[in-house]
């Protein structure tokens, strides 16, 4: 049962709380005083008035101390290895045969065996340290020993005995401390062991006479060796060491064979260097079969075909002329794709190795393709000068052919079908169908520069390639048509007859590609006009006309693109067809820019051609250029008839912009005056203001006054605002002008205080109705605010 206490028990322990409560807040309040003080005391003093500074924050140490025992310890070590290379090569004379070798197995004997201890005590990087300089001592040693002992030995000879037995020493040293009981593996002493090895081979075969062949196949006999330690150890610093070492010695290895096999003077130089090559093939490829990473896979097999590929192309080049080597690397470059086998690692690294075997072919025939190419453009400099000995001669009008490059359209021709046919990734693929066609254009585009074929060839050669790729009809297709079209005029340059054939063949071959309307058609259309205008051009220098006459020839391309430009169906093809006709027409005014009579005809030409497509209702906006395109006409025309009235010039302008004006009214009545007739009559009337001011006769300054009366009536009787404002102030300052002379006049017929007399009644006048004169002004703004 649940005891409840009774009323006084219960406010006796509620009593008994309340005072422990107490007990304890008195306690901590206390504590919190104490501490309050001992922080006082501890702070620094603090000028009165001023707030206490923050804390600063904690320093942090910059270094670890291991880091600090560790740079200790390489630097005590370091000045231990120079104490004892300065003993034993300055302070070594000063000792007996006895004291020397007492010295130096004692120091070194003592140093070896001090890791010892001090690993059992625990001391891992001291005994580092320490080892360290041990290894360095025994490198003395045997330095020391050559020259007391064996002074008369062979310099290469010894070197190489002494690496081989100091790797030997030092992996043996290593392997014995970590097998003591109560010790641990150093990390030092076989890796140094590994590093010292480096060297034993290639210094026994330079010192038993071998020459660069005999030294090569010992550094990739080394790199064998690293690559076996690499694959068979686990442990991090001899792995690193070996791996670096691997890459070291076969990378310079396959370089030095690679430059034996380049340099051979005949089959039996090559051979050797190609058995160079192909042992570094094998022990890449042995390397990619037992790497237990797929990275190290791929990259061992790449590298074992490239050394395969380089040692059969050397030999091959040996044996053939110098022309096909190029073709001889790719053969076996291309021969890879059939002898890949293996893991999925290593198929990766031959298809790679081949991949770039076929990329280096082709650059190899890029300087020759470079040359077939922009080489016609030094035509321009000898248009129509006669025709080349044949296509080489043609495209190295100012330029050079790269030596070696005859198969060049082997080359390109080769990977162009290995791409359309080996790759089947599905990857790669939409790169290698994009590719191989223009490789394959490439190579026909060559073949009759490389063989020096007649020069009508080559120009039959390069329109083939042209319509063929249009025939394709992708965009891709149709830019390389229009880089090898560029050629092929500049290479027509040469002849009369090639030029007028070509330029009509090329702008045929467009205009039917734009016609399809396919992918391509936007730069069709371009290119077809840009070859008519060129050959209309051409046409008209072998008729033998002047420049201004070429012009109106060339015409007829705006004239075609004014009428073709809205059937294309395309937003972008009228684009360009109107900009390449617009250029055209620049052209023609440029042609007749010396010839003033026939310039007027071009622009007004030009300007028919603008108002007629200004019909179209997306092209308003082209009728202003129209409009400039005619007075630009008349004003050449007045120039060449050497009409100086000004009213000639403005006139035209003037007469257009009122029509203009008058139907814009009529399409807006809210439009205002201003907008519509304001600039046409500012034309005419301010340049015929400002020469009445300084024409003596009596004619100008009348019709402009009757003018400017005349507009002013009209502006008066219609409510309009520009034609009063204009009228009126042009018809105010004309008045003043034939005023003028008379009020000279008057001005000198009266008293010199007269002038002074009427100024001051004017103001006066002028003051006392001021209020009245304020209300007139306001009444004029009023009313001419109201006229439209």
């Amino acid at each position: 049962m649940t005891h409840f206490p009774s009323p006084a028990e219960e406010l006796r322990f509620l009593d008994a709380e309340l005072r422990r409560l107490d007990a304890a807040r008195a306690h901590l309040l206390a504590r919190r005083a104490w501490l309050v003080t001992v922080l006082q005391q501890a702070a620094p003093p603090v000028a009165p008035g001023w707030p206490n500074p923050p804390a600063a924050p904690a320093r942090r140490p910059e270094t670890t101390a291991p880091g600090v025992q560790n740079v200790l310890l390489l630097l005590g070590g370091v000045l231990l290895t120079v104490a004892a290379m300065v003993f034993t090569l300055v302070s070594w004379g000063h000792l007996g045969i006895t004291g020397r070798s007492a010295v130096l197995g004692a120091v070194t004997l003592a140093v070896l065996g001090a890791p010892l201890a001090l690993l059992r005590r625990g001391l891992r990087s001291t005994a580092e340290s320490v080892a360290g300089l041990g290894l360095a001592l025994t490198a003395l040693d045997a330095y020391a020993l050559h020259e007391v002992a064996f002074g008369a030995a062979d310099g290469p000879t010894y070197a190489a005995a002494a690496s081989t037995v100091l790797a030997a020493l030092w992996a043996a040293y290593g392997t014995t401390l970590a097998a003591l009981p109560g010790t641990a593996a150093l990390r030092l002493p076989r890796p140094a062991a590994l590093v010292i090895a480096q060297f034993a081979l290639p210094l026994w075969a330079f010192a038993a006479g071998g020459g660069e062949h005999a030294v090569t196949a010992a550094v990739l006999l080394t790199a064998a060796l690293d690559a076996a330690v690499a694959l068979r150890t686990a442990r991090p610093p001899v792995l690193t060491v070996a791996v670096v070492c691997a890459f070291a010695a076969g990378g310079g290895g396959v370089l030095v064979s690679a430059g034996l096999s380049l340099e051979a003077a005949g089959p039996g130089e090559a051979l050797r260097a190609a058995a160079l090559l192909v042992l570094a093939a094998a022990i890449a490829l042995g390397v990619a079969r037992f790497a237990p990473h797929p990275g190290f896979a791929t990259g061992g097999a790449l590298a074992g075909a490239l050394c395969g590929v380089a040692a059969l192309g050397g030999v091959l080049r040996a044996w053939t002329p110098g022309d096909w080597a190029a073709p001889g690397y790719l053969a076996c470059g291309i021969a890879l794709l059939a002898v890949a086998r293996g893991s999925e690692a290593v198929r990766r690294g031959v298809s790679w190795a081949s991949g770039l075997v076929q990329a280096g072919a082709v650059l190899w025939a890029v300087p020759a393709v470079g040359v077939t190419l922009l080489g016609p453009v030094a035509w321009l400099r000898h248009i129509w000068s006669g025709t080349p000995a044949d296509a080489r001669a043609a495209v190295t009008v100012d330029a050079f052919w790269p030596p070696y490059a005859v198969t060049a359209p082997l080359l390109l021709g080769a990977v162009a079908v290995v791409l359309a046919t080996a790759v089947r990734d599905g990857e790669w693929r939409p790169q290698a169908r994009a590719a191989a066609p223009a490789l394959l254009c490439a190579a026909v585009l060559v073949v009759p520069v490389a063989l020096e074929l007649p020069y009508v060839v080559a120009l039959f050669v390069a329109g083939a390639v042209v319509a063929v790729l249009l025939a394709t009809a992708t965009r891709t297709a149709t830019g390389v048509a229009l880089l090898v079209s560029l050629a092929l005029a500049f290479l027509s340059l040469a002849t009369e007859t090639a030029t007028l054939t070509v330029l009509a063949a090329l702008t045929a071959m467009f205009a039917g590609a734009a016609w399809r309307g396919r992918a391509a058609a936007v730069v069709a259309a371009g290119a077809s006009l840009g070859c008519a205008t060129a050959l209309a051009a051409a046409a008209g220098a072998a008729a033998g006309w002047r420049p201004e006459h070429i012009a109106l020839l060339v015409l007829v391309v705006p004239v075609v693109a004014a009428l073709v430009a809205p059937r294309t169906g395309d937003r972008v093809t009228t684009v360009v067809v109107e900009a390449v006709g617009a250029a055209a027409g620049l052209l023609a005014v440029g042609l007749a820019a010396f010839d003033p009579p026939l310039l007027a005809l071009v622009l007004a030409l030009c300007a028919v051609i603008a108002a007629g497509t200004a019909v179209r209702p997306d092209r308003r906006g082209v009728g202003y250029a129209a409009v400039a395109l005619f007075v630009l006409a008349s004003w050449v025309r007045l120039t060449s008839w050497q009409v100086g009235v000004v009213e000639a010039y403005t006139l035209p302008v003037t007469v257009p912009a009122l029509l203009v004006g008058a139907l814009r009214r009529r399409r807006d009545p809210a439009a205002s005056s201003w907008t519509a007739y304001g600039p046409g009559l500012t034309a005419t009337l301010l340049p015929s203001l400002a020469v009445a001011w300084g024409d003596a006769g009596w004619t100008r300054p009348l019709l402009l006054g009757v003018s400017a009366l005349l507009l002013t009536l009209l502006g008066a009787r219609y409510r309009l605002g520009a034609p009063l404002v204009l009228g009126g102030s042009v018809l105010t300052l004309d008045a003043l002008h034939e005023l003028a002379p008379y009020l000279v006049q008057v001005a000198d017929a009266l008293p010199r205080w007269a002038p002074l007399a009427l100024a001051g009644l004017l103001l006066l006048a002028l003051g006392a109705t001021y209020e009245q004169r304020l209300r007139d002004v306001r009444r004029v703004r009023d009313v001419l605010g109201r006229m439209n």
